[in-house]
């Protein structure tokens, strides 16, 4: 029997220090930029207008950040997590050059933790991912874990190591793009006219709409960011799984959600760092995800005055909607409705500059 197929990894496969090149580069083009739109309505300014984002000194509309952060994470999904059980959560992401169509982006992973958990089955596989541009800048960075199979349940645990993570991403290691100048950001084209300075700590915002998946829509969405996963997408070995049918990638509800959040964040126009996330609980076709967010924290940039900081938690439900804030009991369990809990950082235009 032909040994060319490739079967992916399990958790004995991996080591410390373990680089790994995931094939293939991946160049972006307009037509994968207006799939993204179709799949999830996004409608920030900056990226959906060549005009308003030249109007702030960027050379045209970039790639919605989520976008680009899916076609990095897709390209690992070979080497890393097709026999993964869960993706259990991300840390310590960095947006660094915004990236445009016709930009081609390669990804390397390293491995930074081992951990086989108790039932000996199975094992937490820590990753960083880098990637670049066909420059050889880097334009996105990210840790996450996950949980993987063992090939043989017999083989030895390797001495656990788990990284130290910080708990967000700190202000001084945020990453502007090069011209930005938010002196030609005009509120009315971007849809809101609330400002840095109007949101406050603690603040909720319900973003009131509601999307339901649609099985088509999570397997092309899936399939754009050429992630072969197959619990997205087999549904003759997924319905003697463990749920009996197709799981959605869990990235499509956080572009679902961030999306969402247009409605009462329509100026925080640019994710610059992923600090914390968790998908709480799978979703399938035929759910109805809703979002609400809180503000973590309110920050100045240093030397800007035109340009501040908001931390943001993310919070996705499914059918439920989220005039309630559903989240956490007083116990710190989640409320059954909740899929997503992700915490973010970006950027906002400050007035009375």
């Amino acid at each position: 029997m032909s040994e060319k197929t490739n079967r992916g990894n399990y958790f004995e496969d991996f080591r410390i220090g373990m680089t790994i090149v995931h094939a293939t580069p991946r160049t972006v083009t307009d037509g994968d930029v207006s799939l993204y739109t179709a799949l999830y309505g996004s409608r920030f300014a900056v990226q959906s207008s060549t005009a308003f984002a030249q109007a702030i000194g960027l050379p045209g509309a970039p790639l919605d950040d989520m976008l680009l952060f899916h076609m990095v994470f897709g390209k690992t999904v070979p080497d890393i997590s097709l026999n993964a059980v869960a993706n259990l959560g991300y840390a310590s992401g960095r947006f660094h050059a915004p990236v445009y169509p016709g930009d081609t982006i390669s990804t390397v992973s390293e491995v930074i933790g081992l951990k086989e958990n108790s039932n000996g089955k199975t094992g937490t596989v820590y990753v960083r991912s880098v990637g670049t541009s066909q420059r050889n800048d880097p334009v996105l960075e990210y840790v996450r874990w996950v949980m993987v199979r063992k090939k043989d349940a017999s083989s030895p645990a390797p001495q656990a190591v788990v990284p130290e993570l910080p708990g967000a991403v700190p202000v001084s290691e945020i990453s502007v793009p090069d011209g930005l100048n938010l002196a030609g950001y005009y509120t009315d084209l971007a849809g809101s006219a609330f400002l840095w300075e109007d949101y406050q700590v603690d603040e909720r915002i319900d973003h009131v709409d509601g999307m339901t998946v649609e099985e088509s829509d999570h397997m092309i969405a899936t399939r754009l960011y050429q992630n072969t996963a197959k619990v997205h997408f087999n549904q003759h070995t997924e319905k003697d799984g463990r749920f009996g049918r197709r799981i959605v990638y869990g990235g499509h509800v956080i572009s679902l959600a961030r999306s969402l959040s247009f409605n009462g964040l329509a100026n925080a126009f640019k994710i610059v760092a992923i600090n914390g996330g968790r998908h709480v609980a799978p979703i399938f076709a035929g759910d109805t995800v809703y979002a609400w967010s809180e503000i973590l924290s309110r920050d100045e940039l240093p030397g800007r005055d035109d340009l501040g900081v908001l931390r943001l938690r993310l919070v996705a439900t499914k059918d439920k909607d989220c005039a309630t804030f559903p989240y956490k009991n007083d116990a710190g369990k989640y409320d059954p409705a909740v899929v997503l809990d992700f915490d973010y950082t970006v950027l906002m235009p400050r007035g009375g500059h």
